[in-house]
């Protein structure tokens, strides 16, 4: 089952902690929850054009949240730190382009 590339990866996540990492050629995204590593690293290298190393997956668990008498969770969402070859061109989320 090939997947739209565009449909694994949502977003970045762009911290203080994760646009530090930039520097080291490591990018984090929000990804889709049942993708795996192998999908997310022909994801990136199909859309930004650049060559993925290592991959590391995060599932982040719903943390609980309340509203007056009513309690639920947020939804869960996995996220992925792509590390890419030191050759590889930098990828660019602030300037809009």
């Amino acid at each position: 089952m090939n997947k739209d590339p565009r449909e694994i990866i949502k977003r970045p996540v762009l911290t203080e902690r994760t646009t530090n990492q930039m520097a080291d050629k490591k990018y984090t995204f929000d990804v889709e929850i049942h993708a795996n590593k192998s999908e997310i690293k022909r994801a990136v290298e199909s859309i930004f054009d650049v060559k993925v190393v290592k991959v590391n997956t995060i599932t982040v668990k719903g943390k609980p949240k309340r509203y007056g008498r009513y309690s639920g969770f947020t939804s869960k969402r996995k996220k992925a730190v792509v590390t890419l070859t030191p050759d590889s061109k930098e990828l660019d989320f602030l300037s809009g382009k």
